[in-house]
């Protein structure tokens, strides 16, 4: 799509607040009104489309295209939603530890340890923890724990939750963002550990290394989104 528009701009409704270009309201994929919970959210995303190119180029609109997700997908079967997220508790990142060499061991450990604990603490849980990749059941209360504390979010954080857990593949992490245990710069270094490692291990890897980017540059937009929803 090309530019068509010369202002972008929040305009409050009875609902939110909506975006305006050239004073036409902005209109989600599906054609419903992009209507956004908090003024802080809907100036950012017309920050996106005022300073679009003359072609727009959607991977850099990550506010835009998490609010139309959260109306478009998320807020039609938001109970559906949610409990898929929530299956990622069943196999989080962090429980799936490695057995060797000593130095990944370490890192995983001081990066998950304290996730971990959190998350005992906060939902009076526990995990098992094992070495190796073969799936592990984690136990019913706490898949039923995390599950209950993923169904009471909204569409909007519900949409902004998806790509961080599936990015990062951590459930644990994502939540301690979202409550702000730890700040997204932290969850990142954490989810992240073995991408690192494995660089440091193998040299540097261009395609790898943008890879790499990409996947930190979407995480940090949905925590991002995650922020100015309060």
């Amino acid at each position: 799509m090309k530019r068509f528009w010369k202002e972008a701009q929040p305009v409050a409704d009875a609902g939110g607040w909506r975006i305006e270009l050239d004073g036409r309201p902005l209109r989600t994929p599906a054609r419903a009104l992009l209507v956004l919970p908090t003024a802080e959210l809907a100036e950012e995303v017309a920050c996106e489309w005022r300073d679009s190119p003359e072609v727009v180029d959607p991977r850099t609109m990550p506010m835009t295209g998490l609010g139309n997700a959260a109306l478009d997908r998320v807020a039609a079967d938001g109970d559906g939603f949610a409990a898929s997220l929530a299956r990622y508790g069943e196999s989080d990142l962090l429980t799936y530890r490695a057995e060797s060499p000593a130095g990944l061991v370490e890192r995983q450990a001081a990066a998950w340890d304290p996730l971990l604990q959190w998350a005992r603490r906060r939902f009076d849980v526990d995990f098992v923890v094992t070495g190796g990749i073969t799936f592990v059941p984690q136990p019913p209360n706490t898949v039923a724990r995390l599950a209950h504390a993923v169904a009471a979010l909204d569409a909007f954080r519900l949409a902004a939750l998806s790509p961080m857990v599936t990015i990062g593949g951590s459930l644990v992490a994502a939540l301690a963002v979202l409550e702000r245990e730890v700040s997204p710069e932290q969850a990142w270094s954490g989810v992240s550990v073995d991408d690192a490692w494995q660089l440091e291990k193998w040299g540097s890897d261009a395609e790898a290394e943008a890879a790499l980017e990409n996947r930190r540059r979407d995480f940090l937009a949905a925590a991002r989104f995650l922020t100015l929803l309060d």
